[in-house]
């Protein structure tokens, strides 16, 4: 019954964006918008297969530093959230400064980490760690500070450590808002990345992107900007399947 209505939402999805292409190749193809505002599906395919070795090369560079930043990302997440769990004083002093750094624009900051790191690996990947800090940060605080109040007493009651119960009750109640913080997290890092290297770099999507625009070759732009979006969700669906791995309970209350 549960695979028959995922087959179902699965079809009238791709109904509804095959419609969106269709009415797309119309508009293109019709005169309404000149061609190189609006280039038709089958010239933005014909524009990705064409370009698709450089697009491979380019994604591997942009997809490494997006790794790297999200592997740092999370570990300073956890360790923040794990700072101010354990620590009323610190999560009275960082709180504040977390809620602060999310005003900032990405797209201000990056041309100063550029400047100060000059044009390599660098910058992408701290400006990475930057957007992908906040969500794992308090996404992990709020599941510890939600365990269950009982649960602890009675661990204690028990004799159990501090570690001890940070492993049997904190951590697996902070897992779903894990899962949820590291989707948008792995987007976020595949977007970052692409933004900072718009501003300095020699490889990457965002580097491929600045150089097509300056070419006024929208089709390849198009292409490169649909690329960004399935990597984020290709990301986004591994991050899924690993929840379902490592969290079977779930699927089964649901």
């Amino acid at each position: 019954m549960k695979k028959s209505a995922n087959i179902n939402k699965f079809f009238r999805g791709s109904i509804f964006i095959l419609i969106l292409l269709l009415l797309w190749q119309v508009l293109s193809t019709s005169g309404w918008l000149p061609n190189y505002l609006l280039p038709s599906p089958l010239d933005v395919i014909h524009a990705f297969i064409g370009d698709f070795e450089q697009l491979m090369m380019h994604s591997r560079v942009t997809l490494l530093e997006a790794a790297i930043g999200l592997f740092f990302g999370i570990v300073s997440g956890f360790l923040c959230a794990f700072l101010m769990d354990r620590k009323p004083f610190i999560r009275d002093a960082l709180y504040p400064i977390l809620v602060l750094t999310q005003t900032v624009p990405t797209v201000a900051i990056a041309p100063l980490l550029v400047l100060w790191m000059g044009y390599g690996i660098a910058p992408k990947v701290v400006l990475i760690v930057i957007v992908t800090f906040f969500p794992m940060a308090v996404n992990l605080y709020q599941g510890f500070a939600a365990a269950d109040r009982d649960e602890i007493r009675l661990l204690r009651a028990m004799g159990a450590t501090s570690s001890e119960v940070f492993t049997y009750v904190k951590l697996p109640n902070a897992l779903e808002g894990f899962f949820s913080a590291l989707k948008i997290s792995a987007s976020y890092s595949v977007v970052g990345a692409v933004i900072a290297e718009w501003l300095g770099g020699f490889q990457g999507l965002g580097v491929y992107m600045t150089r097509v625009k300056n070419a006024y070759s929208y089709d390849r732009m198009f292409a490169v900007i649909f690329l960004i979006s399935f990597l984020s969700l290709l990301l986004m669906a591994l991050v899924n399947y690993l929840q379902r791995k490592t969290m079977p309970w779930k699927q089964s209350e649901r």
